[in-house]
């Protein structure tokens, strides 16, 4: 991981004065680094995404109902990128395929890359196949690349015949199987498309400059000639659409925006449009690519998110998250309020990855034997996960997801203010119940010893009533807990969105503390159940050697020196005291050495055993 770090953000995160619950409602992201790796900016990539907001009305109920309730879906990246699979004469680019036409990555002229589609016979397609992986997965919805930034239309497109039928031996429209077979499945079926970028029509933006007769070429001519007939063509020969998910606005001018809005409400009234159509025209928020937010955010919003590195194929990419990984992540979406579209990128053949599948379908099965976790279900109260899982509820009852079983026997649940009237342990189609206590302002739950999921067991508590909490960061007496800067009251320092590409176009999101003057620092208010000595460490970037220091404010005071790396990484500071239960307010300061380098993401507070 190489990180360039230049910070221009001036804005905290402001927490609310009056208690953590109100804080996750008024929580408010600090806005975007300076930050370049190849040439890219992050600040760029925001602007691309453009502006987006939440904007359906309980008029419009109907509308996004698989969405809201379904709370999970497939994306599909699949085009004439995924032929090559990142690999361009001979040599290997590394980053997300589709974006292999860019100078940042192979850089291919237009008329080579259009060349590609004469060799281009996806025989190994198979919607039927496609759509049972998405039941399977426990997907609600597919959503799939009818064109990308690289312009060539994956469907018969009367519009421009650089597409999938007039331009390939193939000469078969996927888009029509794809939608036929979510239609008998029961599945929602959407598109994306690039309604901004077209890198091989004349006009779009980082496309041709000219048109075909060596004439200038405008968007106006690109909107009017492509970008305008396709999304009628999408919007009215595939049957109901569910989506449009429109990308990379970049600086498109609002009314060209409205128009496209104004097509898919008129052919589609009951369609969703996407959160990054730009000016805040969509129908709900889309967070950056592969982001997990790890706090609630208000109102429907999805996180996009891909089943290894790359978006499209890519033929070295072999990192694929596990079922686990899967499962947590959507989840935690979940648990935060929002909805997962998690992607695939066929190959060149239109084969589907058989790790990737293979892991969505062991996902799916924990999906299918506990629904009730993931559909139709609201955010957690505490406003962000725990340390052994995560949350979610539905009407008066919580669903504790347990990724990490507690070897004590112990589960231990802080700030639920509401009584819980059972306790029940599921195993698929049974319920066991389980006994449970409350001590200090915690609920205690008496587990077995060994989980009955080899990945994620579920309890369900039915409570008397609404779920009320205080969400103030409880320390796990099993494992301690880990309380991310972001949750953090800042002064003397600054919350900051730090966003990084691992590799081209693969996009880390962290918000850690930094730019600290001499009396700076970042204050939690954390809760103990159990007294004694407590482990600290901190993860932090930085350069040289650092001095930080940490408080039990009113208690006790430990620094300690420590190297630091350009990356996260975590490091012991030493151990402090509780002398008793309660409230406490730890205070983390960046006393000596490069302080305007170091970058706090979060404080582990852990029981010594």
């Amino acid at each position: 991981m190489s990180i360039i770090m230049e910070f221009c953000v001036d804005q905290l995160i402001q927490p609310a004065k009056n208690s953590e619950n109100e804080m996750m409602k008024s929580f408010v992201l600090s806005l975007i680094v300076t930050f370049v790796v190849g040439g890219v900016h992050a600040e760029e990539m925001d602007a691309m995404w453009g502006e987006s907001t939440v904007k359906l009305r309980a008029e419009n109920a109907e509308r996004g109902e698989l969405f809201d309730e379904g709370n999970y879906a497939m994306f599909i990246h699949w085009g004439l990128y995924s032929q090559l699979g990142n690999r361009v004469a001979g040599q290997t680019y590394y980053g997300i395929g589709e974006w292999i036409m860019d100078p940042k990555m192979a850089g291919i002229p237009v008329d080579e890359y259009k060349q590609l589609a004469g060799t281009f016979s996806p025989t190994d397609f198979d919607a039927d196949a496609i759509v049972k992986l998405a039941k399977d997965a426990g997907m609600k919805y597919i959503v799939i690349t009818a064109k990308h930034h690289d312009g060539f239309a994956m469907y018969d497109s009367a519009a421009c015949d650089f597409n999938i039928v007039d331009a390939t031996p193939w000469k078969v429209d996927p888009m029509k199987e794809l939608s036929a077979a979510c239609r008998e499945a029961g599945l929602g079926f959407g598109f994306y498309y690039s309604h901004s970028q077209d890198w091989t029509f004349p006009g779009g933006r980082k496309g041709p400059e000219n048109d075909e007769h060596g004439k200038p070429a405008t968007f106006e001519d690109y909107f009017t000639k492509k970008c305008v007939p396709q999304v009628e063509e999408l919007t009215t020969q595939y049957g109901p659409i569910e989506l449009i998910w429109f990308d990379t606005p970049g600086g498109m001018k609002q009314e060209y925006v409205q128009q496209l809005v104004d097509i898919v409400r008129k052919n589609q009234p009951r369609a969703l449009v996407s959160g990054r159509a730009g000016h805040n025209l969509g129908d709900y928020q889309t967070l950056g690519d592969m982001e997990v937010p790890h706090h609630n955010v208000e109102g429907m919003w999805e996180s996009v998110d891909t089943t290894n590195d790359s978006w499209a194929y890519a033929w070295y990419d072999e990192n694929w998250k596990a079922p686990k990984e899967v499962l947590r992540r959507l989840i935690a979406c979940v648990g935060r309020g929002g909805t997962y579209m998690l992607n695939i990128g066929p190959d060149g053949t239109g084969a589907v990855p058989e790790r990737a599948a293979r892991s969505l379908r062991a996902a799916g099965d924990w999906i299918h034997r506990y629904p009730q976790v993931v559909y139709g279900t609201d955010a957690s109260p505490w406003g962000h996960a725990m340390p052994w899982g995560d949350v979610t509820v539905k009407e008066n009852r919580l669903f504790l997801s347990i990724f990490d079983w507690p070897e004590s026997g112990k589960l231990y649940l802080p700030g639920l203010n509401t009584r819980v009237l059972d306790a029940y342990l599921l195993r698929e189609e049974t319920a066991e119940p389980i006994t449970h206590n409350t001590t200090a302002g915690w609920t205690v739950l008496d587990l077995p010893s060994r989980a009955p999921e080899q990945m994620v067991s579920v309890i369900e508590l039915q409570l008397d009533g609404d779920p009320e909490v205080d969400s103030t960061f409880g320390i796990d007496p099993n494992s301690g807990t880990e309380i991310l800067a972001e949750f953090s009251t800042a002064m003397g320092a600054k919350i900051v969105k730090h966003r990084w590409m691992e590799k081209f176009g693969e996009w880390v999101c962290e918000y850690p503390a930094c730019q600290w003057t001499p009396d700076g620092k970042v204050v939690w208010e954390v809760d103990v159940m159990e007294p004694g000595d407590y482990d600290v460490s901190l993860t932090y970037a930085g350069e040289g050697r650092l001095v930080w220091s940490v408080d039990v404010v009113g208690g006790e005071h430990i620094q300690n020196q420590q190297n630091a790396s350009h990356n996260y990484q975590e490091f012991p500071i030493g151990w402090i005291n509780f002398s008793e239960p309660g409230k406490y307010k730890v205070a983390v300061s960046c006393l000596e050495g490069n302080t305007q380098s170091a970058q706090l993401r979060s404080i582990r507070l852990a029981p010594v055993r």
